[in-house]
C-alpha cells in the first residue's frame, strides 16, 4: 500500500471501494475524493469524528469528579493531568486514580466518562486536561457504518459520471418537464448512520 493511501481520511480502504464500484485507475482521483468527502459527510451528519486519533482534552471540574469525553469510542487513556488551586502548574494523575466510569467499556460506540478517585478532592483541583486515544482503527470500523460511507460515496460517483451534480435530472411534474434539486443524502445512508449520530439534550 503507498503510503498516500495510509492517510486518506476514509471510513473504507480505497482498494475496496475500486473494486466494489468497477472503479479503474482513470477515476482513481474521483474515486479517493468520493471517499473523503462522503466521509467528513457522514461526521458532520453524526455531528461526531469516526477515524482514530489522539486528542488532547481539557475538562471543567464537576463536584463528583466524573468526566466525560467528546469523542467515542474512547480506545486508551494516554495521560491524565491536574492543576490544583495552589499551583497552577499541571501535575500528571497516576493511573490508579482514575477509571472509566462504571458502565463505561473501552472501544464501546458510547459516549465515555471519566472517573477521578474521591482521594484527589482534597487537593483542590482547579483544572483537568486528558489526552486519550479514540475513534475506529483502519479495518475496524462496524459494518454498517462502511456500508454507509460505501454508498454515499457510490451515490456520488454516479452523480459526478453523469456530470448532473446537484440535480436530480429531467422529472415530469405537473405535466411538465423540469430540473429538480437532489437530496444532500440519501435516506438509506441516512438510516444506516442514526445509531451512530450523536445524541444531544
Amino acid at each position: 500500500m503507498k503510503k498516500q493511501e495510509k492517510q486518506l481520511y476514509t471510513l473504507i480502504p480505497i482498494e475496496d471501494f475500486k473494486a466494489l464500484m468497477g472503479v479503474d485507475d482513470r477515476e482513481d482521483k474521483t474515486a479517493r475524493f468520493c471517499l473523503v468527502t462522503s466521509t467528513f459527510s457522514i461526521e458532520q451528519y453524526c455531528k461526531r469524528r469516526f477515524i482514530r486519533k489522539k486528542y488532547y482534552e481539557s475538562l471543567h471540574i464537576t463536584r463528583d469528579l466524573l468526566f466525560p469525553l467528546k469523542e467515542y469510542p474512547v480506545n486508551e487513556i494516554l495521560a491524565v493531568f491536574a492543576m490544583t488551586a495552589d499551583n497552577p502548574m499541571m501535575k500528571i494523575i497516576e493511573p490508579e486514580f482514575y477509571r472509566p466510569m462504571l458502565g463505561c467499556d473501552y472501544n464501546e460506540d458510547l459516549p465515555f466518562e471519566l472517573l477521578l478517585s474521591h482521594s484527589l478532592r482534597p487537593y483542590r483541583l482547579a483544572g483537568v486536561k486528558v489526552i486519550y486515544w479514540a475513534g475506529y482503527k483502519a479495518g475496524a470500523v462496524p459494518a454498517d457504518l462502511a456500508s454507509a460511507c460505501l454508498e454515499l460515496a457510490a451515490w456520488n460517483l454516479n452523480r459526478y459520471r453523469g456530470r448532473r451534480i446537484g440535480m436530480t435530472g429531467s422529472v415530469r411534474g405537473s405535466g411538465k418537464d423540469g430540473e429538480h434539486f437532489e437530496m444532500s443524502m440519501p435516506e438509506n445512508v441516512r438510516a444506516l448512520l442514526e445509531p451512530y449520530s450523536r445524541k444531544t439534550i
